[in-house]
């Protein structure tokens, strides 16, 4: 396809998703040799109808230079004259001679004599599934389903870790974002360690049955712990930490069967590690326009001389030697060992950018790709006209994930 054609299908893929009928297409566009059968087949098998929409123009981007005229075409000729409408007002007119309609052959296959040196070939499983495409987790179930905000911010004085000033303004945003997506939302404030363990232990015990997702998300102080998957830990109140390591495992598929084979996403606001908070102030002399605010700190703390603050013997809900955890993401909004900037007046940058790429994007995008626009956008921000910072992730999810959008 060309790529004038390919830039229009992508300023219009919202509206696409939202109102496309595929299933009136499938028949005209196998006619007109734009899909094979084997592709049909599979965008039908991609979920719901908006996955199907998404998967087929998603393909529809891969194929010929006729692909998109014939498409046009397809949508003319089912009614979808609104969408044709749209589409064509950002292309020149396309004139194409009526086509033949293409009768679809099925070869008769005759079986090749086999030589006594090729008998132990086997034969390729029928069915195989292209390798060019990727399923979606299922995410029609509403409410979606839970998602924990622990959000510590007054931090107590034997602790010696600052309040963390702004952290409100990150939840505020994350709790709107996350009931717009149809997830049932529970904030949590001001959590010890004890208090921390006791929410998730009790998110894990939770029916999730009829649920398609999880969603936890920790906005505190950071350290660096020893580990073996995933690094770093958050603090409670009261100074003490928890690993993600455990965080993580409270979910996983031998402590919430009912999760097993569904998305667990975890969003980490806290530093990984680096120089204790002591409140950096940002002048305005000194930083660069649309970047870092005047009130940036950071959410840092000296890596724990300990391997961690969380006694096995105290939770057995959190193992660290099970095998690797899938259909986990967990996404940090910076890369362990560093620190994490938050301005006191507008909340974290890494939560800023987060709630506005989810709000523009999560109808079109899968969260990895969205992620690595958040990955982007913070990167290009500098604190104090110098310091910098770069979220990452460790992602074990085994398909695309799309959230619920309201159309």
């Amino acid at each position: 396809m060309e790529e004038r054609h390919k830039k229009i299908l992508q300023r219009n893929r919202t509206n696409l998703v939202r109102d496309l009928d595929p299933s009136n297409l499938y028949d005209g566009l196998l006619e007109k040799g734009v899909f094979t059968q084997d592709m049909i087949d599979e965008i039908k098998g991609s979920g719901t109808r908006r996955d199907q929409a998404r998967q087929l123009v998603r393909d529809l981007e891969t194929r010929g230079s006729r692909a998109f005229p014939l498409f046009l075409l397809c949508l003319q000729e089912t009614g979808q004259h609104s969408l044709a409408e749209l589409l064509q007002n950002g292309a020149p007119t396309v004139h194409l001679q009526p086509a033949t309609p293409t009768e679809v052959l099925r070869p008769v296959l005759q079986p090749l004599p086999v030589s006594p040196e090729r008998e132990h070939i086997r034969p390729r499983p029928p069915g195989r599934q292209r390798r060019d495409s990727i399923q979606s987790y299922k995410m029609d179930a509403s409410p979606c389903g839970h998602c924990l905000i622990i959000n510590n911010v007054e931090f107590e004085p034997q602790s010696e870790l600052s309040n963390r000033k702004g952290s409100n303004i990150d939840c505020d945003k994350l709790e709107r974002r996350f009931k717009a997506l149809n997830f049932i939302v529970e904030v949590k404030t001001n959590l010890k360690q004890r208090q921390i363990k006791r929410e998730l232990s009790a998110l894990s015990k939770e029916d999730h049955s009829q649920y398609d997702c999880c969603v936890v998300i920790m906005l505190s102080h950071g350290t660096e712990v020893s580990h073996n998957r995933f690094p770093g830990a958050v603090y409670g109140v009261d100074g003490q930490s928890v690993p993600v390591q455990h965080i993580t495992n409270y979910l996983n598929g031998q402590h919430c069967p009912s999760l097993q084979g569904k998305p667990k996403l975890f969003f980490i606001q806290a530093c990984g590690g680096g120089e204790r908070d002591t409140g950096f102030e940002v002048s305005p002399d000194e930083v660069k326009p649309s970047v870092g605010g005047a009130d940036d700190q950071t959410d840092a703390i000296p890596m724990s001389s300990s391997s961690d603050s969380l006694s096995m013997s105290d939770e057995p809900d959190a193992r660290v030697t099970l095998p690797t955890p899938s259909d986990i993401l967990v996404s940090y909004s910076t890369f362990p060992g560093y620190v994490s900037w938050r301005d006191t007046q507008s909340g974290s940058w890494y939560v800023e950018t987060m709630d506005r790429i989810l709000e523009e994007n999560a109808a079109t995008d899968d969260l990895v790709t969205m992620l690595m626009m958040v990955n982007h956008e913070v990167s290009q921000n500098s604190a104090k006209g110098l310091y910098k910072q770069m979220p990452g992730s460790f992602n074990f999810l085994r398909k695309l994930l799309y959230f619920q959008t309201q159309t």
